[in-house]
């Protein structure tokens, strides 16, 4: 079974660097890459400010914040690799993205190294298979926000072997986070499951049937829910959120995942949630 010391991550968006953070905080060291310079710096500081606010809470020692943030190296060559045990994946969830990365992480990583994607949603045995060894592949799909979340869905392709999955299940327990396998379906469990419901309140808007911030409180009260669905959309990203209902869609072919009209028109207009400053929610109005 492959031991996993060195790690390296590609893309340093947040969940990227909330990924490299939890590997580090483990005493694994970490190469944290991306093309944009200014996301890896960005990456870095947005590390430094969630490890000082948990040592103001008291929750890690200022000497355990800087043995993680010694544990993170940032990268632009995606040669890097080389060095590495396990690849971790955190790109736009696109299929045709996701293959062009694996294609170059195969090409330049070690024989022996993991190659791992934490998409949402996409087909893992579809993506080994740009690989040079898809037997060492696997989907391990992360929860946002990455430190503070337990979970991890562990998804094996087609061809991914038992040592590959037990390595796997290894490391997820030593970064203290829960494993769940799930089979190489469409959305996994999670977003089986997360995103119908947030297409269906999407529906419940489109049709009139209550506003915004009363569907979000339903769910928060009704369903003890700690945040109503739109306003999880609005983090998530409607564009992403778009994308999954569309790979559902795709994958079962069952009209219950059609995405909402307004889901469409919302993305079409621009309104992607909180990075954008405007979805179901004005952020900019919040601001």
């Amino acid at each position: 079974m492959t031991v996993i010391k060195n790690v390296f991550v590609v893309g340093a968006g947040q969940m990227g660097t909330g990924i490299a953070q939890v590997f580090a905080q483990s005493d694994i060291r970490v190469l944290l890459y991306d093309q944009n310079e200014e996301a890896l710096t960005k990456a870095l500081h947005s590390m430094e400010r969630i490890l000082d606010r948990s040592v103001e809470k008291e929750r890690i020692s200022e000497q355990d914040k800087q043995a993680t943030i010694n544990n993170v190296t940032i990268t632009n060559t995606i040669k890097d690799v080389a060095s590495c045990d396990l690849a971790v994946e955190a790109a736009v969830e696109n299929l045709e993205v996701k293959k062009a990365i694996f294609k170059e992480l195969s090409t330049y990583a070690p024989s022996h190294a993991i190659l791992a994607t934490n998409t949402s949603s996409l087909s893992i045995t579809e993506i080994a298979a740009v690989t040079k060894h898809p037997e060492q592949f696997i989907g391990m799909h992360f929860m946002n926000p990455v430190p503070v979340m337990k979970l991890v869905e562990i998804i094996r392709g087609l061809q991914t072997s038992d040592t590959t999955h037990q390595a796997i299940e290894a490391i997820t327990k030593k970064i203290n986070k829960t494993a769940v396998e799930s089979k190489d379906y469409p959305g996994f469990v999670a977003n089986r499951i997360l995103m119908p419901m947030i297409n269906e309140a999407i529906y419940t808007v489109y049709e009139g049937v209550a506003t915004v911030e009363d569907i979000d409180t339903v769910m928060k009260l009704g369903a003890n829910h700690p945040m109503g669905p739109l306003t999880l959309a609005d983090f998530i990203g409607l564009d992403t959120c778009l994308y999954i209902m569309e790979v559902l869609y795709d994958g079962f072919g069952d009209s219950k995942y059609r995405p909402c009209p307004l889901l469409r028109q919302y993305v079409k207009a621009g309104w992607l949630g909180k990075k954008s400053g405007r979805g179901f929610y004005d952020y900019n109005e919040i601001r």
